[in-house]
Parts: C-alpha cells; sequence; structure tokens
C-alpha cells in the first residue's frame, strides 16, 4: 500500500474543504466543524490518488490565474462557438453532417493535463472523446466528431483542439 504524503494530504483537505464551502454556502460555526472533519477523513482516505507530484503546484500564481483564465475565458468561448455550430447544423435539418472517428496527437505531457483537455472536448457539443492511447511515446485520443472535414490527425487535431490544449499547456505544464 503507496504511504500518502504529507503535503498531498494538505492539499487534498483544502481543496475538499473550500468545495465544501461553495457547496453549504454556510459559516455557522458547525458547518464548519462538519466541513472540516469531512474534507480531512476525505484527504486522508483519497490524497494518494489525486495528488501524485508537486502537491503545491497551485500556489504558483501564474498556474492559479492561467488556470482560472482557461475556465473563465477560454473554455466557454469555445463551448459557445461548438453550441453555435450545432444549433445551425441542427435548424438547418441535419443535413450537413459526415460523424466519423479521427486519431488527433495530443502533446500534452501531464496526465492532469490529458484528462482535463479529454473532458473539455467531450463538454463542447460534437465531439467525445473514445479513448486515450500512447503509441510510441506519443499520446492519441480517439475523438469521435460529428463533421469530420479534415481526417488527417494533425489538421483535424488543430480544429476539434482549438485552443483548448495551448490554455491547458499554461496550466499543467
Amino acid at each position: 500500500m503507496q504511504k500518502t504524503k504529507f503535503p498531498a494530504v494538505v492539499v487534498t483537505f483544502i481543496l475538499c474543504f473550500a468545495f465544501w464551502l461553495l457547496l453549504t454556502w454556510s459559516f455557522a460555526v458547525q458547518e464548519l466543524i462538519a466541513g472540516a472533519v469531512v474534507s480531512l477523513a476525505v484527504a486522508l482516505f483519497t490524497a494518494r490518488f489525486f495528488i501524485h507530484e508537486k502537491a503545491f503546484w497551485l500556489c504558483n500564481p501564474v498556474k492559479l490565474f492561467s488556470g482560472l483564465f482557461f475556465w473563465v475565458c477560454v473554455f466557454p468561448v469555445e463551448l459557445v462557438k461548438a453550441n453555435v455550430d450545432m444549433a445551425r447544423r441542427c435548424f438547418s435539418g441535419c443535413r450537413n453532417i459526415n460523424p466519423g472517428i479521427v486519431k488527433v496527437p495530443v502533446d500534452l505531457k501531464s496526465d492532469y493535463g490529458q484528462a482535463a483537455l479529454a473532458n473539455a472536448i467531450t463538454l463542447t457539443p460534437g465531439t467525445i472523446t473514445m479513448e486515450v492511447a500512447e503509441e510510441e511515446g506519443q499520446t492519441y485520443y480517439y475523438i469521435h466528431w460529428i463533421d469530420v472535414t479534415k481526417p488527417s490527425g494533425k489538421e483535424a487535431g488543430d480544429a476539434i483542439k482549438g485552443t483548448l490544449e495551448k490554455g491547458l499547456r499554461r496550466v499543467w505544464e
């Protein structure tokens, strides 16, 4: 069994307690104590699964603001663009779709960054990340895309990932 490191427990506790405060939005003493106890219990049992290395990377202001900028500015813009595209396709009778699966190379090295990118791609309408595969040291996503206009991996990747990968690279690498 892997031994949990103290910094990982601290960071997991802070994140869980912050999430508790956001969910309850109550600052009564009983609520704060209950939240601290539950957050500590969760942190003790799960920290080794969440934090693998560099537990305090979020304390870096550049990473913190890059993450906030990505989730508040970059991702919502891509989400709106994808929603408008899907609405246009639906209102035109769904005649102009060409669904298919494309293999897209991913340049992010961090597991967290790759997971965040796969989730961001899946959350945008018209794309679903089906599988993450590593072949010969290169990571690839197999993505179901509603309109395969560019069958090549690099060109399709640029069309699908857009600015998402660049934004997440600033956060996770």
